[in-house]
């Protein structure tokens, strides 16, 4: 009765309408000249659509977790169902500003700012970090990333991928270019001999990919045949170089077929005799999910057997990977009596987490020196050996970082001496736990890294004693140039030689000039590297958090 009341004054009131515009009308013939109503106003926006935004006043992450622009259906390569529901960038955007205020180490050191004001979901997380600078004045928050999901599954599942197995530094990337090997992963086609020399060494320069000048080229499609000969696409691919070793001789052609290949974590070890014993090496590029766990536990074992009373570990080329396996690594050095009941590495959060880890819940947050195999690779449980070493030798660079420096700090937290040969170290006992978003997967720094001590203050890296680095955390040892004039694990490689000697007589060599950068030992005075390629997957250079399920 009511709608039908409603309907029927409606009607009235439109037709009363009609009426005075009629009248209106009729008033005007006939008069000087006509007027035209006025128009209608135009309609009040409509409300907005989705979450609004307050200052300070921040909603829980949960509320817009999985709200997507775009949505993903299926499974993931683990398995896995994605979680994804329809939504919008905005809530996405949402979601980024909540989960950075919940999660963030300084969360109390970002803007707060609209998310509405962001189309891009990736250029507003670009803003979500802090502002401040180090001591040194470099960023405070160097480690903000992100990177497509598909992508980051596929690293964690360590899905091999084409290369010959050789990992180049570049000191120009514009003519005239300078291509160099930085080393090769053995048995792979890098390092396969033909007539007693690898077809790639370290050190030797690429002069020519396919034909093409690498060092000269200059045309798009000169450029596009030496990048699709530096770094195939897919294993069996062809591709002929011409290579100048370092020192003497003349350039030589070698050719070359693509495998897949993941990197292998221990990439030499040896024992050196010398006349105080014998000295354990191992080049340690990586703790990788995929087989750092098995490598370094048979490569201790192995310098057990040897009985070596002292250890140069050489992670110069070690940017992190399972702190879980870092800290296997910290047990196999320093053995039972000095790691029982410490902490390898204890985990600070922001402010307001009040001692809870804000990302799992957890209050216990405290990384052991693990004594047993943890599943990765070993069989849970499998005691592990250990060496008992009261100090050990670290050779180290600019790309030594993360899960590698809490090598360092988390021996120096329980006395073990560590002696660093070699440059500053990255600086960076920040960590995080990468969290996917709608296809996305989100690096923000979500904790700080401290010892059995309580120390986790190197954000400009450890330095030799004797570094003219101003701002790092200085340790006994010496300030040494990387040399790519000679293959590592030789003993007259520059740091190796510098190991060996501190060893011997707690002398140095003299220090290197001080520049930028490590690379500087080589016969034609190369500068300060651009960057190693190819280019190492995040979990090879960050602490990557996970246990085995």
């Amino acid at each position: 009765m009511t709608e039908r009341n409603a309907g029927a004054a409606g009607t009235k009131l439109f037709l009363t309408s009609l009426v005075l515009l009629f009248a209106a009308a009729c008033s005007n013939s006939g008069g000087g000249g006509t007027t035209t109503a006025p128009p209608p106003s135009p309609p009040p926006p409509p409300p907005p659509s989705g979450p609004t935004w307050t200052p300070g006043v921040f909603e829980a992450a949960s509320d817009f977790k999985d709200r997507c622009e775009v949505v993903r259906t299926g499974v993931d390569i683990e398995g896995n169902a994605f979680p994804d529901m329809a939504g919008s960038t905005l809530e996405e955007n949402f979601w980024l500003r909540s989960w950075t205020n919940e999660t963030y180490l300084w969360n109390d050191e970002v803007m707060d700012q609209d998310p509405a004001n962001f189309s891009d979901r990736l250029a507003y997380f670009d803003v979500l970090k802090t502002e401040e600078i180090t001591l040194s004045g470099k960023p405070k928050d160097e480690f903000h990333f992100t990177q497509p999901t598909d992508e980051f599954l596929a690293a964690r599942n360590s899905v091999p991928s084409a290369t010959y197995g050789a990992r180049y530094v570049v000191f120009s990337t514009t003519p005239p270019r300078d291509y160099r090997i930085l080393y090769t992963e053995p048995n792979t086609p890098a390092s396969t001999e033909i007539m007693g020399l690898a077809n790639f060494v370290r050190g030797a320069r690429i002069l020519e990919v396919d034909g093409v000048d690498i060092v000269n080229a200059g045309t798009q499609s000169e450029v596009d045949m030496i990048n699709a000969g530096l770094f195939p696409a897919t294993a069996g691919e062809t591709h002929t170089f011409m290579v100048q070793d370092p020192g003497a001789g003349a350039p030589r052609m070698i050719t070359m077929m693509s495998v897949d290949f993941a990197r292998k974590p221990v990439n030499r070890m040896r024992t050196i005799n010398t006349a105080t014993g014998p000295v354990g090496y191992m080049l340690l590029n990586t703790f990788s999910p995929f087989a750092s766990e098995e490598e370094i536990a048979n490569a201790i074992s192995a310098l057990k057997a040897d009985g070596v009373n002292d250890l140069i570990l050489d992670l110069r080329y070690n940017g992190g990977g399972l702190l879980a396996v870092a800290a296997q690594l910290g047990y196999g050095i320093a053995g039972d009596a000095q790691t029982n009941g410490k902490v390898f590495e204890g985990l600070r959060f922001n402010a307001d987490a009040g001692g809870v880890n804000p990302v799992t819940g957890e209050t216990d947050n405290d990384i052991p020196f693990y004594s047993t195999g943890l599943g990765f690779t070993l069989t849970s449980g499998t005691p592990l050996e250990s060496l008992d070493l009261p100090r050990v030798f670290i050779i180290s660079t600019d790309s030594t970082c993360s899960a590698s420096e809490s090598v360092v700090n988390g021996l120096r937290g329980i006395d073990v001496e560590v002696i660093l040969i070699g440059s500053t170290t990255c600086g960076k006992p920040f960590g995080f736990y990468p969290t996917d978003n709608c296809g996305e997967t989100y690096f923000t720094v979500q904790f700080q890294g401290i010892n059995d001590m309580g120390f986790g203050d190197y954000a400009d890296g450890f330095k030799p004693a004797n570094s003219s680095a101003a701002f790092a955390i200085s340790v006994p040892g010496c300030a040494v140039a990387d040399d790519l004039e000679t293959e590592l694990g030789d003993e007259m490689e520059a740091m190796l030689a510098a190991a060996l000697q501190f060893r011997a007589n707690g002398t140095c060599p003299a220090p290197p000039s001080p520049k930028p950068g490590a690379f500087a030992k080589t016969s034609d005075g190369l500068k300060t590297p651009i960057h190693i390629l190819p280019q190492q997957g995040v979990f090879e250079t960050n602490r990557d958090m996970r246990l085995p399920e």
